[in-house]
């Protein structure tokens, strides 16, 4: 083997082969995880807002519609009106099914053909009865949501029950924000109106104020597009205030107050019938009638939720007077009689309702109501020596006529309402509910009466979209007191205002069986549209009724012996999109016998026709329909609304009835963003009666109608709002 070679010098040196060496990684930084950061903390008005919807979810169990036909509105709906919240509350509810209009000396609206016998409640508490005419004193603008019931209602449901209105005061108006508005336009329209809400610590409030002036306070007595004298002023106030005491109980304030100035407007060309020593004529165009209504109320709730009790107790009391203002000269002149009349009651009640779950398939409501009301009905009246038949007595001596004579008649009374119930909702099926109960109301006024009435019905969902009902109710209505006070006609004996007829049976309760049935459907195919039929029938006895028996603005009441009251209503609803669109249509009949009470208000011949023939009450109506519509277009909202009614009774024992009529309003309304997004500047326009449309609502005949009344010609209407 050859020798090893040795490296020298020029030999390098054998190089060593490594492995070549790994970079060291970068050091993996863990996976960042994204979190949002944490919510922030509810606001206290947040907190608030909802306790106070857990409450007012709890007070909606304890006055549920069960086995009712409810029809709602709204805010929104009312907004989305010609003339918005500035309507008053009675041209809102002509919006309703089955709801027709009449004039303000009659009662202004009526639900199913009936006549003053519609319950007013807020936040479920009952408003007791004031002394009637003119004045509406709950302002729209305080309405967060308005339902109308009707039919076969529960027990829970006492004293007025053609109707019961119960309105919801606003839920969204606690947010520290208000409104203020200025509307206008035809007849010396000027009314402005503030509203504020806001949330402190536990407590929210609400407070509003609207101010009316007009030159048509009352229906025009001619078909003239302005009346002569009949200029109103009226405030209205409303104060809401609300405190959460603990998570299970809440303290709640409600007070409104309004006061309404009325001329009462005139009727050229009325023939003077009567003379004094001194004065043989008077124009009738010259009258200077006027009235004025003074209306507050106040509501202390109690309202606790825990274990599956909700109940709610409540103090309230109402104040109302009315005074009606003659013409001393020219009412005795034209009438023969100059009545100052004067009414005034102070109502005081505490009302309690409770609903426990006491099973998952039973809810028992129970509670009881009682009321004390101190009524004073005053009429200081002008009349002449003579009689009814052969007129104005005349001194024998002399030929002139007898000076006229003052009769003073009054009346008060402390009287007493308790009305007290039961009933279980029982939830036989998913589908199916039967709502049974019993109530007992008793009177204690001018009649004392009382009765058992027993109520059921019963409601069936066969599928999603279908809703049935039927129901049974057993009512008892006693009169208002002041409509119910009684005149002493001797006191009237030897002149010309004694009445023919002497007979002065006291007016009674009235007692009533209803029957109601209805279904509410989906129609699925056409999105957004929802339909309705209702019918009912009612038996009454001692049917109450009111009517204006002389040239005093004010009511008084009577009874028929025996009375009916059947019906059909048609409804529907379209919603879709910006576009909403509703339509209804109602065919009623009301009929009663026989008046059994304040038979002197009556002339005999026309008391002996109604003893042995059935007929219509004057304000019946035959059909009566009522439609609108609204569509929103970005920042500008165009609104319309139509009513219609076949006429209302009239002529000699309401035989004859006036022509039909159609009347159309229209609206737009436009948000300008000059202060903030959320602050719209508002400003609206509005016609009302756009084909100014003359028509008559009564001319001066039919039984307890004392004077012709038109509906409003055509005014146009300009309102500039702005939230704050």
């Amino acid at each position: 083997a050859p020798p090893a070679q040795q490296a020298g010098p020029n030999v390098l040196p054998t190089t060593r082969v490594t492995a070549p060496r790994e970079r060291p990684r970068p050091r993996q930084r863990p996976p960042q995880v994204v979190t949002n950061p944490p919510p922030a903390p509810p606001t206290q008005q947040q907190v608030v807002a909802t306790q106070n919807e857990k409450f007012d979810s709890a007070r909606r169990n304890i006055f549920p519609p069960v086995g009712a036909a409810a029809y709602e509105v709204t805010h929104q709906a009312i907004e989305a009106l010609p003339q918005g919240n500035n309507s008053t509350l009675d041209k809102v509810l002509l919006q309703f099914p089955g709801v027709h209009q009449d004039s303000a000396a009659s009662g202004e609206l009526h639900v199913r053909n009936e006549h003053a016998n519609l319950q007013y409640r807020i936040n479920g508490i009952m408003l007791p009865d004031g002394v009637g005419a003119f004045g509406q004193i709950l302002d729209t603008g305080i309405v967060g949501s308005a339902t109308l019931l009707t039919g076969a209602l529960p027990a829970q449901y006492g004293l007025r029950t053609a109707g019961v209105l119960d309105i919801q005061t606003k839920t969204d108006a606690f947010n520290n924000t208000g409104t203020v508005s200025v509307y206008g336009g035809s007849h010396q329209t000027v009314t402005p109106f503030a509203e504020y809400g806001g949330t402190v610590g536990q407590t929210q409030y609400y407070v509003s104020g609207r101010y009316l002036y007009n030159n048509l306070g009352i229906e025009n007595p001619t078909p003239a597009n302005e009346a002569i004298h009949d200029r109103t002023q009226q405030e209205k106030g409303f104060a809401y205030v609300s405190t959460v005491l603990d998570p299970e109980s809440r303290l709640t304030y409600i007070g409104g107050v309004s006061n309404g100035l009325y001329q009462i407007p005139n009727n050229p060309g009325q023939t003077a019938n009567f003379m004094t020593a001194d004065v043989s004529t008077f124009d009738s165009a010259f009258l200077n009638e006027r009235q004025q209504e003074i209306n507050d109320f106040n509501v202390l709730a109690y309202q606790h939720s825990a274990e599956g009790i909700d109940y709610q107790i409540s103090y309230f009391n109402r104040y109302s007077q009315l005074h009606f203002m003659p013409d001393p000269i020219g009412d005795l002149l034209i009438n023969g009689i100059a009545s100052d009349v004067y009414r005034q009651s102070y109502v005081n009640g505490i009302q309690e309702d409770t609903a426990w779950r006491i099973a998952d398939a039973h809810t028992l409501r129970f509670g009881f109501m009682v009321s004390g009301e101190r009524s004073l009905v005053t009429g200081i009246n002008t009349t002449f020596p003579g009689d009814p038949v052969n007129g104005q007595a005349f001194d024998p001596v002399t030929g002139s006529p007898l000076p006229p004579v003052t009769i003073y008649d009054s009346s008060s009374k402390l009287g007493w309402l308790f009305g007290s119930y039961v009933q279980d909702e029982w939830k036989i099926t998913n589908n199916l509910t039967l709502n049974a109960g019993l109530r007992f109301d008793q009177m204690w006024q001018y009649v004392d009466a009382n009765q058992f009435s027993p109520r059921i019905s019963l409601t069936w969902v066969p599928q999603e979209g279908t809703t049935v009902h039927a129901g049974y109710a057993r009512t008892f209505t006693p009169p208002p007191q002041v409509i119910a006070a009684p005149t002493n006609i001797a006191l009237f004996q030897g002149t010309v205002a004694a009445p023919t007829v002497t007979q002065n049976d006291p007016v009674l309760p009235e007692r009533a069986h209803i029957f109601d049935v209805g279904v509410v459907q989906k129609v699925w195919p056409i999105p957004g549209l929802e339909v309705g039929v209702d019918g009912y029938f009612k038996l009454a006895r001692d049917l109450l009724d009111d009517g204006q028996f002389g040239q005093a603005y004010v009511l008084n009441g009577f009874n028929y012996d025996k009375a009916n009251n059947l019906g059909l209503e048609f409804k529907a609803t379209y919603t879709m999109g910006n576009l909403r669109m509703y339509g209804n249509v109602a065919w009623a009949r009301q009929l009663g016998t026989d008046i059994v009470s304040n038979q002197f208000l009556f002339d005999p011949d026309r008391l002996a026709y109604i003893a042995t023939h059935y007929v219509y009450t004057d304000h019946s109506q035959i059909l009566t329909a009522s439609a609108g519509a609204s569509y929103q277009w970005y920042d500008t909202k165009f609104t319309a609304s139509m009513i219609y009614g076949s006429g209302l009774r009239s002529g000699f024992a309401n035989l004859d009835h006036q022509p039909s009529y159609t009347q159309v309003n229209m609206g737009v309304s436009h948000d300008f963003h000059f202060v903030a997004p959320d602050r719209p500047t508002t400003l609206r326009f509005d016609v009302v009666n756009v084909f100014d449309k003359i028509y008559e609502i009564r001319n001066g005949t039919g039984i307890g109608v004392f004077a012709p009344q038109f509906g409003p010609r055509r005014g146009f209407f300009f309102g500039i709002s702005q939230k704050i």
